[in-house]
């Protein structure tokens, strides 16, 4: 997604290369203080926890905790986070407790990036607002070339325009525009998805069956995080795959709904006794796993269209009950 466009698959956790991704280097401590005994078998691991400790943001924390528990070495708890599974420990003693640890990365603004997308999005069920790139830096104690790259990063998620006055702002959800980002949706993920089919790893496909299936069979227990992920197997992960990159920038750019949807999911009353949306992605991975992409890719379709109405039905009830915080570097628009 945006800033980690295709990162599990250009920069998995392990993977050779440049310096290592924020989630990569949460991987290797956590995968090291379990294999070591340092987090023992039933020990709890909550995002927002462990972003403390490493000082960063939960995404790249949820990105590692998730391949932790593609190679078995956590399990997702009942209710919240992951739980360690027993492991054998490389040595007998008793292994001493982990060290605070605090992550780095090469790019300044990943770091604040996933906040201020959030706050940004998460407000335009409201209102469009003018977001001021000097107030933004200040607020977050970065300089301007930092803050000016986040405005490039959300401009090129499709977060926030610029007006006739050369001016940034993030437009508001009204249901017209919602309507307008699902259509372009509808029209171009099912075609990047048949273009990424072919080029997925089976054991990418399979795995996001078997958590969309296991999502199903406890669809009630599941919280915001855990649907985040769920939409991002899809969404992100898997049409990450598309070799055309025009078109998957393009898809990208259209996708500022999602982070809406993480948003709603985390903070807002389910409206539903259990997510729509699982089933409706159920029936598209089947359908890739069992190589029909062109069932697949109709499936998608439906799901998007059918999403719109909840879409907006989500929206609606932000804005009926929602009153964020103020940021200084939000100016609300009139209308």
């Amino acid at each position: 997604m945006t800033a980690n466009d295709d990162a599990r698959r250009r920069d998995a956790p392990g993977a050779g290369g440049g310096a290592a991704r924020l989630h990569s280097q949460a991987f290797d401590v956590l995968a090291e203080r379990v294999r070591t005994g340092r987090l023992p078998a039933g020990t709890r691991l909550l995002e927002s926890r462990v972003a403390a400790e490493f000082g960063v943001s939960r995404a790249p924390v949820r990105q590692a905790l998730a391949a932790l528990a593609e190679t078995g070495l956590v399990s997702r708890g009942e209710g919240r986070g992951y739980v360690v599974r027993a492991v054998e420990a490389g040595s007998g003693s008793a292994p001493a407790a982990p060290p605070p640890v605090r992550l780095s990365s090469t790019a300044s603004w990943e770091r604040i990036y996933g906040e201020v997308e959030l706050n940004i999005v998460s407000r335009t069920a409201l209102c469009g607002w003018r977001v001021v790139e000097a107030d933004l830096a200040k607020h977050h104690g970065v300089s301007r070339t930092v803050a000016r790259e986040v405005v490039a990063r959300l401009h090129q998620r499709g977060v926030i325009r610029r007006d006739e006055r050369s001016r940034w702002y993030a437009p508001g959800l009204t249901p017209g525009y919602v309507a307008e980002l699902y259509e372009l949706r509808w029209t171009l993920e099912p075609l990047a998805l048949a273009k990424a089919a072919p080029l997925v790893p089976r054991d990418v496909v399979a795995g996001a069956r078997n958590r969309i299936e296991a999502a199903v069979a406890q669809a009630d227990a599941l919280d915001g995080p855990a649907l985040d992920a769920l939409e991002a197997d899809l969404h992100g992960d898997i049409l990450g795959y598309c070799p055309q990159r025009a078109l998957l920038d393009a898809v990208r750019l259209y996708q500022s709904l999602l982070v809406a949807h993480s948003f709603l999911y985390r903070w807002n009353p389910a409206p539903y006794p259990t997510e729509p949306f699982l089933p409706e992605h159920r029936q598209i991975l089947r359908a890739l796993d069992a190589g029909d992409t062109a069932h697949a890719a109709v499936a998608l379709e439906a799901h998007l269209r059918a999403s719109l109405g909840r879409a907006n039905a989500r929206l609606q009830a932000v804005k009926c009950g929602s009153r964020p915080e103020p940021l200084p570097y939000l100016k609300p628009l009139p209308g």
